[in-house]
């Protein structure tokens, strides 16, 4: 917690001064960021940092391994990607949900080789969502780490697919008021690399 501390009175003496004017714009108008974007809890890969974007710009959602699940009827279940999807869509009104998967994800480690054994509660049922993903990388290569990168892509594509099944995601999709877009980011090089028209991904 120290360290946290620090970091915040570093961003208090520098951060906070040069954007002081930004945050109270940002406190009385309330948030109107463009893009939703939908990436994985990895402490590596940081949206905000990747696309050197500001505050107010970015509503991010991060959970493991960068997974929508399919719309489904509203219960009292916990639906907490869900929920942040239906108030970026319906109340934020974005104008783009970008789903940003990346290298080295354990999340897709442990949907090929099963959740570590002290991460059994919750773990293998959420990374279960991407079980098409990953029949499709075991199908196409039986290299481990060439498989893992298959499937990092494939979730992306998976999750993009499922975005749709929400309804009113389609719906802004069709008229226009809406945009959905595929990333995947290289932890060791920095490189990010987009989804193409065609499905396949290349250097942004």
């Amino acid at each position: 917690m120290d360290e946290l501390i620090d970091g915040y009175r570093r961003f208090r003496a520098t951060s906070w001064i040069e954007r002081k004017a930004l945050f109270e714009k940002l406190a009385a108008r309330g948030q109107r960021p463009h893009t939703l974007v939908i990436a994985c809890s990895d402490s590596r890969v940081d949206p905000s940092m990747i696309f050197d974007a500001g505050p107010g710009e970015l509503f991010v959602v991060r959970n493991v391994a960068n997974l929508v699940p399919r719309y489904s009827a509203p219960d009292h279940a916990h639906h907490g990607t869900s929920a942040a999807i239906e108030f970026a869509v319906k109340v934020l009104e974005v104008a783009n949900i970008v789903v940003l998967g990346h290298a080295l994800c354990g999340g897709a480690r442990a949907l090929l080789e099963g959740a570590p054994p002290q991460a059994q509660d919750f773990l293998p049922d959420w990374v279960s969502i991407a079980e098409p993903a990953r029949q499709v990388a075991e199908n196409l290569t039986r290299d481990p780490d060439e498989r893992r990168t298959v499937l990092e892509y494939q979730c992306v594509r998976l999750s993009l697919d499922n975005l749709r099944s929400f309804p009113w995601v389609e719906e802004r999709i069709t008229d226009g008021r809406l945009v959905l877009h595929g990333a995947y980011f290289a932890v060791a090089t920095g490189i990010l690399e987009r989804l193409r028209p065609d499905g396949t991904f290349g250097a942004a």
